[in-house]
């Protein structure tokens, strides 16, 4: 059974509350557990959550070289964190960045990642959907 951790940057803990018109009104954790249903036997899956870039680079290592796959929702960290692109490059598993947006659509200063070039892929869009889309491209 493969090990898949979705990791999410900051204020992802704040879905279902934060700007519902842009990122849906149902918590991170209740989806979570929907996921888990639905591919419980096919997968194991864990989750882990963090305001803090440190953190986040922290358990990139950890899983890093164990785990199949990596789903990475960064937030803001996405447009500005040199060092995440750089854990990113220094471990085997792959990674694929998620967005629950059309970073695209947004903002302008959104629309440039510094770590797709390190990721294998991006999806992005397709709200709570596009951590389906991630999670299938490794099954």
């Amino acid at each position: 059974m493969k090990n898949i951790i979705i990791i999410n940057g900051p204020n992802l803990n704040l879905l279902g509350k934060r700007e519902p018109d842009i990122y849906g009104d149902i918590t991170f954790e209740e989806f979570f557990d929907d996921l888990k249903d639905i591919y419980s036997g096919e997968v194991q899956l864990s989750y882990y959550q963090s305001n803090v870039e440190g953190e986040l680079i922290n358990k990139i290592q950890e899983v890093g070289f164990s785990y199949h796959g990596i789903l990475l929702n960064a937030g803001g960290y996405t447009h500005t964190s040199v060092a995440l692109r750089d854990a990113i490059a220094a471990v085997k598993t792959p990674v694929i960045e998620v967005h629950i947006s059309n970073i695209y659509a947004r903002e302008e200063f959104r629309q440039h990642s510094l770590i797709s070039a390190v990721c294998k892929g991006v999806i992005s869009g397709f709200g709570l959907e596009s951590y389906v889309l991630a999670l299938d491209s490794f099954l």
